[in-house]
Parts: structure tokens; sequence; C-alpha cells
């Protein structure tokens, strides 16, 4: 019996409550995050470059006395990419095109119909002008959420992208100034927290205003992400990551213990779960973990993840795993199955799935080509992972031509006239023969 990992089973009286318990995550942020955001996001709106400048230089301990020491030039981008070893361009290349390349077929046209009368309508869509992409700095750095996020705002068109990106004590990541290259980054600006986020939301004398932020960050970021909300859009607010893994007992238990630490080794709070109806390949993996954790580097954080916040699940068959999926919702879903198609129809609720033994989770967060920006905390209920819709916006098309305002009008007028609004009866009436 595993000691790093609960084990429960779907025949509990209480296992509902307990999984419910499980799952439960407070991600309100504490209020002297709160307060210290709010100073800042203030304090940016009304001086503009300065406060970011003395925010850098207290967070960041850059001494820094103006904004273009701040801002990176593309050839300084490019030579990040040319300086990188050999595999690692390559590697980097390769999960550009794939992404891109998904990306390509998301992409929706504008449309339009014409009615028998002459009424014309339909839709037209259009890329954002400007979106500010966040990226975290410093040793936390991560050359795949650039491209993630970047890529599909070029291909839905967006004009202007401005990256930021924290560089405590002025310590740059190659890979991430790479991927911006790559991506087609059009300014970067060395700040981060939530000066960076205010910066971007409201515009100060260097930066412009953008459209939407984007991308991931620590509570700082969050806090300023949902507070700016409405001045401009944001992608989402994301929780811990999570891995749910089906299986049916056919798959290398080694591999479903790798695949569980992957999510649980990126912090204490991830979350990685098991369901599967074999009970004694449920005593397979729990042993691979006791083998395999000490050969993990991040052997404490994985430890305390799946011992907090992860579960190994007995469960009837695969039909109550994947009603207990959907209950769920996981940003990740793997069916680790022999036949994971049979279970595709059967899931509703889900960021990402991924279809059979030889497809870890991983592969979709680098190089597969979907996005790995996903809905967490039970949001896969309503929300989708991040892709070129994000950063293109719809605006309905009306034509309406003097026959149709003859069949439309009346419609318009006595449902006007039922809400009392008679300037609105009126428009329609006038036109009327």
């Amino acid at each position: 019996m595993s000691q790093t990992i609960r084990r429960l089973s779907s025949r509990e009286p209480e296992f509902l409550s307990t999984l419910d318990a499980l799952l439960a995550f407070d991600n309100s942020t504490d209020e002297a995050i709160e307060r210290t955001v709010a100073e800042v996001l203030v304090n940016v709106r009304t001086v503009g470059d300065a406060a970011v400048l003395d925010y850098t230089r207290r967070f960041d301990h850059l001494d820094v006395r103006t904004m273009a020491e701040l801002e990176l030039p593309a050839s300084a981008l490019k030579a990040a990419f040319d300086g990188l070893p050999a595999a690692q361009r390559d590697a980097l290349e390769q999960a550009a095109a794939r992404v891109r390349s998904y990306h390509e077929k998301q992409k929706i046209d504008s449309w339009e119909y014409t009615e028998a009368d002459g009424t014309r309508l339909g839709q037209k869509v259009t890329p954002l002008d400007r979106v500010g992409l966040y990226v975290p700095g410093g040793k936390a750095a991560y050359p795949s959420s650039v491209l993630m996020n970047a890529l599909p705002a070029k291909v839905a068109g967006v004009k202007e992208l401005i990256m930021v990106v924290p560089t405590p004590r002025g310590e740059k990541n190659a890979l991430v100034l790479a991927a911006a290259h790559l991506s087609g980054v059009d300014r970067v600006f060395c700040i981060g927290g939530a000066q960076a986020v205010a910066a971007l939301a409201y515009g100060t004398q260097t930066i412009p205003q953008v459209d939407k932020i984007v991308g991931p960050g620590n509570a700082y970021v969050a806090s300023a992400k949902r507070r700016v909300f409405g001045t401009v859009g944001i992608d989402m607010v994301a929780g811990p990551s999570e891995v749910l893994i089906i299986a049916d007992g056919s798959g290398d238990p080694d591999w479903t213990a790798i695949d569980l630490f992957a999510q649980a080794e990126h912090d204490e709070l991830a979350q990685s779960i098991l369901l599967c109806p074999d009970a004694a390949y449920l005593d397979k993996v729990a042993a691979s973990i006791e083998k395999l954790l000490p050969t993990m580097p991040r052997k404490e954080v994985i430890a305390a993840s799946l011992k907090g916040r992860g579960a190994l699940i007995h469960v009837s068959d695969l039909d109550e795993a994947c009603a207990i999926a959907n209950r769920i919702a996981p940003e990740h879903l793997e069916l680790s199955v022999e036949n994971p198609r049979a279970l595709v129809d059967k899931i509703r609720h889900a960021g990402a799935i991924f279809m059979g033994h030889y497809c870890s989770e991983s592969l979709g967060d680098y190089c597969a080509g979907p996005n790995h920006v996903l809905p967490t905390s039970r949001s896969a209920r309503f929300s989708s992972p991040l892709g070129v819709y994000d950063f293109q916006k719809r605006s309905s098309l009306i034509e309406v031509s003097q026959a149709g305002a003859q069949t439309l009008g009346p419609i318009a007028a006595t449902l006007a006239h039922g809400e009392g609004l008679t300037a609105h009866a009126r428009a329609a009436e006038l036109r009327l023969k």
C-alpha cells in the first residue's frame, strides 16, 4: 500500500463528498496581496512609466532609469535564438511549426446570407488590434507558454503583440526570448508582476494599452488580471494544474505513475488522480510510485502534491469512470485504455483529451499542436482551451431592404409597445409604407 497517495473507492458511502472535498480549491487571494496589487494598479494608472520603473527597481532589483533600458530590440531576440544549442533550436522550431499548423485550422471567416426580400444578415470577424502577453521570468521561465499564447494571436491576425517578462537581477532566459523571436512578438519589455499587468491594461507613456492580456503568472499577476478585467479582456485566471487518468489496466504502471508525477511536479497544489476498475492495477501503480519517486529531482514537490491532492480511485467500470471524469471536468484527461475512441463520446467536460497509451500529457504541453492553456478548477464545464478564437471578435451585420422593413417593422413595433418603449416602436413604424 502506497504511503504517498490515498486510495479511494467509488463504492464507499461518502465517496462523492470525499471527492468534492479533494477537488475543492480556494483560489481567493490573501488580503495583503490584494492591497499591494490595488496600490500598484493605481500608481501605474496615474503615474505611468515612473511607477513601472520604481517597482522594477524595488521588486526585480534592476538599476534602471528609463523605459528604453527595459525594452529589448528585435536583434536581441534573434541573437538569443541564434545562440541556442542546435538541439534546442530545432525542437523549438518544430514545436512552433506544429502549434502554428494546428491553430491555422481554427480560423473562422466572416459570412453573410441574403433573404428573399433582399435583407442581408451576417457576421464580420476581425482580430484584436493589440494583445499583451505575460510570461514568467527568471528561473521559472516557460518558452512553451510563449508559443502557446503568441502563435494563436498571430494566426488570428493580431496587429501588435507586446510581451512582458520579468528579468530579476537582469536574469534573462534565452529560450523564452528565442520563442518570442519565432512567434513574431512585436515588442518585449523586461518588466513583471502587477506593474506589468497595469502597464498593459492602462497604457503608459511608453507602453500602449492593449485590448487583452493573456499568459500565466504568480498570485500578484492573477490578482491584477482579475482587477483589470473589463478595462481589457483576459484569457483566464488559472488554478493549479490537473491531470485525470482513466485506465483499464492494460498499460504499463510505470508510465501511469510518471504521468501522475508530470502534473504533481508543477507545485504542491497540482492534482493527479487515477480512475481504474482493476484493483490489482491500482496496486501496481502504487508500487511504481514508491519505486520511481526517489529518482525524481523534484520528489519533495511531487510527494506533497500526491499526498495533499492526489488519489488512486477504484471504480466499478469504465462507464462510471467517465461519469466521475465529467464531474471532475479536468484540465488534462488521459484515456489510458486499449480502445480510447470508445470512451471519447462519453466525455463531456475536459480541457484536453489524450488518447491511448502513447499519448502522454507532456506531448500536448510542448509540441503536439493543440494549445496547452486549458481551463482548470472544473471550469472545463463551461470554457475551452485558448485558441485563435480568443484573439478574434465578431460583429453582427444587418442590412435591411425596404421590403424587409415592411416585414420586420410590425414585429419590432408590437414587441416594443409591449415593453413600453414607444420611441423604439416609432423608429420601426416610420419606415413602414
